[in-house]
């Protein structure tokens, strides 16, 4: 009696990608909602940075907090923080090279070596101004701190913070397949490795530096790949990817540019063929184990 084929429907992949740094400069409230309360971005940070001290607390619940008593404490500027406001403020956000273009090729690619690509973001941004670019619903799934709403969808409460030990939750969500935030109870469920819709040797992590270092280590330390990507022609910032695959944290590093043909494009498609042979590999070792 024949034994029994793995099935032929596609393996799952997983690029996941930091959004601040990794795939636009700077951070997305730096493009439109900073300039509208007339300080400089050094002094809104700096102002986040003294508020956690201040406070002892989690510096993206200070940043949050700090966005709403700021639209709240000046309505002469007009600043809004509805929903539809901060997806209007990120249509000013700048993104990296062949962004834009990089999800459909890279899904082709896969789709000719018989793989699903999908991709995933997970960030400390605010979910609805990354929900209001360009490149949102190429997504599966977007991670990132966002707001409680009023009916009026005036945001007055985090609900959910992101930050940079909390990001590694995400990675287990997408290895198990339980998505939703809420669902604590899933995610905590015991799942052989076989049985997990995304191992983590199929997946890649896309970062830009330290705060990204707990995803990028997780990854890379259960057999997926990390990529440290840094903004060209930029002091310093080669340097920190650099100093990243030194310590063991990446795998390795490319600039940000998400061009065909560029480094970075070459890199994903090399990592696309290296997943799709193992698979292979393991459809063959399972056939013959039968």
């Amino acid at each position: 009696m024949k034994g029994k084929r793995m099935s032929r429907k596609k393996p799952r992949m997983a690029i996941c990608y930091d959004f601040d740094g990794t795939l636009a400069p700077g951070n997305m409230q730096e493009y439109d909602y900073i300039p509208r309360l007339k300080i400089t971005s050094q002094e809104f940070w700096d102002q986040v940075k003294q508020r956690a001290i201040e406070q002892q607390a989690d510096e993206i619940l200070s940043y949050m907090c700090l966005m709403l008593e700021k639209a709240n404490a000046d309505k002469s500027k007009g600043i809004q923080i509805t929903k539809k406001a901060f997806a209007d403020y990120a249509k000013k956000v700048t993104l990296y090279p062949g962004v834009e273009e990089w999800f459909s090729r890279i899904n082709e690619y896969g789709d000719q070596k018989g793989l699903k690509v999908e991709h995933y973001l997970i960030s400390s941004g605010i979910r609805e101004m990354i929900t209001g670019t360009s490149i949102a619903k190429e997504f599966t799934k977007i991670y990132a701190s966002s707001f409680m709403y009023d009916q009026n969808g005036v945001a007055y409460w985090p609900a959910l913070a992101v930050n940079y030990t909390t990001k590694t939750q995400f990675l287990f969500r997408i290895n198990k397949g339980y998505l939703d935030e809420w669902d604590n109870t899933g995610i905590n469920k015991y799942l052989e490795k076989s049985q997990r819709p995304i191992p983590f040797e199929r997946m890649v992590y896309i970062g830009d530096g330290y705060s990204d270092v707990p995803c990028m280590r997780l990854v890379k330390d259960q057999g997926g790949t990390s990529i440290a990507v840094y903004k060209p022609r930029t002091p310093g910032k080669r340097e920190i990817a650099m100093q990243l695959m030194a310590e063991g944290r990446v795998n390795m590093i490319a600039p940000a540019d998400y061009r065909a043909g560029k480094k970075l494009d070459v890199i994903m498609k090399g990592l696309i063929d290296k997943i799709a042979a193992e698979y292979r590999v393991l459809e063959l070792e399972q056939v013959s184990n039968c």
